[in-house]
């Protein structure tokens, strides 16, 4: 039953969960949640604001770093609240309204980090295969159009699910499977037939991650043709060397989020530990791992970055 005896939908109280059979030690398991946070939001920040500052780095590359950046940001600031309240001060109650803007800042955001993925490995496309025409395609007025037609794209896309789960009633139980609200997860508790939710969601899944994916495998499988066509292997490597960065944040990112979906709609024998696993490298990973693989692999950044902490 419901959280209250009033099942409209407009007083529903839903229960997050944490790591299940560990509430003793919560308060030990918020320490590594904490340093996840801090060096996500710090290391997002100083990208951002070393970018910023160096008109020297006002290239195509670094603007759709700084893109990512924004979108890791705006996660990490999403998912805190809920998932440091339950294991600091075991605060495990949200309100559906509550709930249901999370889940719209949440699949907005990574709508829109897909996106700017798809964009980056167009960067990698255009400067490797056609170097010589890559300042006159990517124009920063280009880049900013760009990036405005994607946030678009994640914010109206995603705008018709808070609408879809508002008409519910729930009555289906109160106990969410994660310590933050996913849409496949809060539909499940609803009374009504949830089959247009879960068509428009999977349908959105498949329109979006589903097609970015895809264009992002078929630009390598460009970039790597015209890689080989190169004589010298040392001119080879150094090409393939400048997509590594990239290549890590889109394994980081779609892995485990289509892992996790998949174990949502058909996977109802998976073990609820793999689920919850899962859901915190979807959200917690990316935004962790982003800025300190391009700091690593980004020379120019790096320096900068070792320059300004040495003053």
């Amino acid at each position: 039953m419901s959280a209250v005896n009033d099942t409209k939908f407009s007083y529903a109280v839903f229960l997050l969960t944490g790591i299940l059979g560990q509430e003793d030690v919560y308060l030990l398991i918020s320490i590594p949640f904490c340093l996840v946070y801090v060096i996500s939001i710090v290391g997002n920040s100083v990208i951002l604001f070393i970018i910023k500052r160096d008109p020297s780095l006002h290239e195509p590359m670094y603007i759709f770093l700084s893109m990512l950046s924004v979108t890791d940001l705006g996660l990490s600031i999403a998912t805190m609240p809920t998932i440091l309240g339950i294991y600091l001060f075991n605060t495990r109650d949200i309100s559906l309204n509550a709930c249901i803007a999370q889940i719209y800042f949440i699949a907005s955001l990574q709508c829109t980090e897909s996106a700017v993925l798809l964009m980056m490995a167009f960067d990698r496309f255009i400067a490797i295969c056609n170097p010589l025409r890559y300042a006159s395609i990517l124009t920063q007025p280009r880049i900013a159009k760009m990036g405005l037609v994607f946030l678009l794209r994640g914010v109206s896309v995603i705008l018709p699910f808070p609408f879809l789960l508002k008409r519910f009633q729930y009555c289906q139980g109160n106990v969410l499977s994660h310590s933050y609200c996913r849409n496949e997860d809060v539909m499940k508790m609803a009374c009504s037939d949830i089959i247009v939710n879960s068509i428009y969601g999977l349908f959105i899944k498949i329109l979006t991650m589903g097609l970015d994916s895809l264009l992002i495998f078929l630009s390598y499988m460009m970039i790597l043709k015209t890689v080989l066509s190169i004589a010298s292997l040392a001119e080879s490597l150094r090409a393939l060397n400048t997509c590594v960065s990239h290549l890590c944040a889109v394994l980081l990112f779609y892995t485990p989020e289509i892992g996790l979906s998949i174990l949502h709609r058909f996977g109802k024998g998976s073990s609820p530990l793999l689920q919850i696993l899962l859901s915190y490298i979807a959200l917690l990973v990316p935004p962790l791992m982003n800025p300190i693989v391009y700091s690593v692999k980004s020379k120019d950044l790096r320096a900068r970055i070792v320059r300004m902490f040495a003053k």
